[in-house]
C-alpha cells in the first residue's frame, strides 16, 4: 500500500476546516488532521465545530465532496485541574466525521495525576472508536520519548498510542535506537517536518520555530529518515508551520510543497526500510 499523508492543521492554521479540506484535496493528501479543540492561545482561531453547526455542516460537505478523510483531531491536553469530559464534544465531532484518533499531550508536572487523566481520556475516546495518541513536546510536562513510554506503559489502555513528531524527537535529544522494541500497536501516525540542526537554547526561539519556522524535509538538519526507519509504516501527518513561506506563496501552495517535498524525501530515503526492532 502506498504511504498515506494527512495535512495537519498547524501547517495551515489560518484556514478553517472546510477550506483546509479543499486545499488538501487539490494538493493530493489522503487525510486532514483538524483542530476543533481550543487551546486558549492568544490569536488562536476558533474551529470548535461542536459549537458551530454551520462550519460543521461545511466541513462534512467538504469531506464528502473531495473524498479526503478525517484522520485525527487535536489537542486534548492534560493539565492541572482539568476535566476529561470537556473533550467529549470534540470526540463526538471526530466520530461523526469518520476520524480515527485524538492527539494528546501532557502539560502538568504531576505524573501520577497525568497518568490518571490520560487514562480517562482514553476511556472516553474508546466509546467512539478513537485512539488517543500521546505526543511529547520539549516544552511540556512530558517532553521526551522515555517520558511518553513511561506514561503509556502505566496507562496500559488498548486504544492508547504514541505520536512521534520529528521536530520534537530531535529537540528532545532522543536517539532512534530508543524506538526499537516498542509495540507496533502504539504507532498510528507521525508528524513530519524538518528544522535547523542547531537546537535553540532560548525557549522563545524554540517555540517560534516550533510554531512558525519549520522546514520542508531535506531543508534542515533533522535525520528524519533514520527516525522513520525505526518505526513501522503508518500515516504521515505533515505538521510544517512556516509563516514566511505562507506569506510568500499562500496556504494552498505551501500545503502542496509540503506534500511534494515529503513524498520525494520518503521515496528517496525511507521506502524499502528495514525495521530495526519494533515488536508486535
Amino acid at each position: 500500500m502506498a504511504t498515506q499523508y494527512s495535512l495537519a492543521h498547524l501547517t495551515v492554521l489560518g484556514c478553517p476546516p472546510p477550506e483546509m479540506t479543499y486545499i488538501a484535496a487539490r494538493a493530493g493528501y489522503d487525510f486532514v488532521s483538524i483542530r476543533p479543540i481550543l487551546m486558549g492561545l492568544q490569536g488562536e482561531p476558533d474551529y470548535a465545530l461542536a459549537d458551530n453547526p454551520t462550519m460543521m455542516k461545511q466541513t462534512r460537505k467538504a469531506l464528502a465532496d473531495t473524498g479526503v478523510k478525517l484522520h485525527d483531531i487535536e489537542l486534548a491536553r492534560i493539565y492541572d485541574d482539568m476535566h476529561p469530559s470537556k473533550y467529549l464534544p470534540a470526540m463526538e465531532v471526530a466520530a461523526e466525521l469518520g476520524g480515527r484518533a485524538v492527539l494528546s499531550s501532557i502539560w502538568t508536572q504531576n505524573l501520577e495525576y497525568a497518568i490518571e487523566m490520560f487514562g480517562q481520556v482514553c476511556d472516553l475516546a474508546k466509546s467512539f472508536g478513537l485512539t488517543v495518541d500521546l505526543e511529547y513536546v520539549p516544552i511540556a510536562g512530558v517532553r521526551s520519548l522515555a517520558g511518553a513510554v513511561e506514561v503509556l506503559r502505566a496507562v496500559n489502555r488498548d486504544n492508547a498510542g504514541l505520536m512521534v513528531d520529528t521536530h520534537h524527537f530531535q529537540r528532545a535529544g532522543d536517539r532512534v535506537e530508543a524506538l526499537d522494541g516498542l509495540p507496533q500497536g502504539w504507532f498510528h501516525f507521525a508528524h513530519l517536518c524538518d528544522a535547523p540542526a542547531e537546537i535553540p537554547t532560548d525557549r522563545a526561539e524554540l517555540v517560534r520555530i516550533m510554531r512558525e519556522g519549520r522546514l520542508y524535509l531535506g531543508e534542515g538538519g533533522i535525520d528524519v529518515a533514520s527516525i522513520l526507519k525505526h518505526m513501522p509504516e503508518m500515516v504521515y501527518s505533515i505538521e510544517l508551520p512556516n509563516l514566511a513561506y505562507v506569506r510568500e506563496m499562500g496556504y494552498a501552495e505551501h500545503a502542496f510543497r509540503c506534500l511534494e517535498t515529503t513524498r520525494a524525501y520518503v521515496k528517496a530515503k525511507v521506502d524499502g526500510r528495514h525495521l530495526a526492532g519494533c515488536i508486535s
